[in-house]
């Protein structure tokens, strides 16, 4: 154990030392703090740069309603349409409209035409026509001589609310909507944390392999220990990075918030309106009562246990895949795909687990272990049945015992192999080499 120790040791402070940890550490909060300031500086070029409309209506219905304010300019003009065509843009207008006197508005359907030196986007085309529709709806609402309250009464809203929760002042949504967005978190983390540390623990192999360093410690310490040391020394320097991350982006936040001008407090005020208006009027009480409500007792030491047995149990793979390439990286790739496939497939089905977090797809998905550790965080915030959680993480560590022996097993015979080709055969007969 104390050679364990020591390899740990030494995996871990090689790679915190490293430039580029101390970069992509410090940087990738910077890099967000930047993404901010570009996000704001856009959304504020994008307001000044509003569309101007020429509008010619010779209907007269769009001209004489009540347009509702917005970034697009609208304004009207009585010239000829062969004028208007011709001299938009020297008005300073990017879009000349044109509405005819519809003579039948029984039709559901009426064209109206639009001039543009540029092509517009999707967006601005549909501005238009919602503007424009919703002002020919009110003139026929108008001339039925239905009373508008009576027409506006005819709409109704239905809230389903969660009969089985005891607390009556909760409705569940507020749950489930912070349980998608909590699902979809761990899930994309797990699947990052696999192919990112996974990948460094395999790159780590191959670079040993091929200056030999691995021949010199082998002489005083098993395959198996180094192996083992080196998936927990570059997991240590996962785990290190996303703690200092978690300390340094909100700071970063912070200080972006201040060089823009931004107000946190009004900025936080705008946030939770914009959650209240999304969500029907939740207010941020009830957010922070259903995140204190949720069942952290199971939900932190399951992620944990899902964290850690998914990270060793791939990089334990990767390792064992390092140490029979070598440096051939187009036998890697070969030997990478069938590791690969059941990683992309967890992250394929992480969108549908989330959208029925107990159906049969979920429930099957967190059984099976080179997915469960994507699948089972995603639907952990939704309170699975406890049994489930508790067989998965069962699975997944007798799984992770024998992928580790497997691996420790094609890590001692690769390590020292060189210039041959390896393919899924050859792996299989050093699983069995004695000695």
């Amino acid at each position: 154990m104390n050679k364990l120790w020591l390899i740990v040791k030494r995996e871990y402070l090689i790679r915190v030392k490293k430039k580029s940890f101390i970069l992509a550490t410090l940087l990738t909060p910077i890099g967000i703090g930047a993404l901010m300031i570009g996000a704001g500086f856009l959304a504020e070029s994008s307001s000044k740069s509003d569309q101007r409309v020429l509008i010619k209506d010779d209907s007269g219905i769009v001209k004489s309603s009540v347009i509702k304010k917005s970034q697009m300019v609208m304004d009207f003009t009585d010239q000829p349409l062969d004028s208007l065509t011709k001299n938009y843009v020297k008005d300073g207008y990017d879009m000349a409209l044109y509405i005819p006197a519809f003579t039948d508005l029984s039709n559901k359907k009426h064209a109206v035409k639009y001039f543009s030196e540029k092509k517009p986007g999707m967006a601005v085309i549909k501005e238009i026509e919602r503007k424009v529709e919703s002002s020919f709806k009110d003139h026929k609402i108008k001339s039925s001589e239905i009373d508008r309250d009576v027409y506006d009464s005819f709409a109704i809203s239905v809230d389903m609310e969660d009969g089985s929760l005891k607390d009556s002042e909760s409705d569940g949504k507020v749950s489930i909507m912070l349980g998608t967005a909590f699902g979809m978190i761990m899930g994309f983390l797990m699947y990052m944390v696999i192919l990112v540390y996974g990948m460094m623990v395999m790159r780590s192999v191959m670079e040993e392999k091929i200056n030999r360093i691995s021949e010199v410690m082998i002489s005083s310490v098993k395959p198996f220990y180094l192996m083992l040391g080196k998936v927990l020394g570059v997991g240590l320097v996962g785990l290190t990075q996303v703690a200092i991350w978690i300390v340094l982006i909100p700071v970063i936040m912070l200080i972006v918030q201040s060089v823009m001008g931004i107000d946190p407090q009004a900025a936080q005020m705008e946030q939770i309106a914009a959650v209240a208006q999304e969500t029907d009027g939740f207010n941020i009480a009830e957010i922070f009562r259903e995140v204190k409500a949720m069942n952290w007792v199971m939900i932190i030491p399951a992620f944990l246990a899902f964290f850690f047995g998914g990270y060793f149990m791939y990089s334990a793979i990767f390792a064992a895949i390092g140490s029979a390439i070598g440096d051939d990286m187009q036998e890697g790739q070969t030997l990478m795909l069938p590791v690969m496939l059941p990683i992309i497939i967890g992250f394929m089905m992480l969108q549908g687990v989330i959208r029925n977090p107990n159906g049969s797809m979920a429930v099957i998905g967190s059984m099976i272990p080179l997915i469960s550790p994507i699948i089972m965080p995603a639907r952990l915030a939704f309170d699975p049945p406890i049994w489930q959680v508790l067989l998965s993480i069962a699975i997944l560590i007798l799984t992770c015992v024998f992928f580790a022996w497997i691996a420790g097993r094609i890590y001692r015979v690769g390590i020292l192999m060189y210039g041959k080709k390896v393919n899924f055969r050859e792996l299989s007969k050093w699983i069995f080499y004695k000695g």
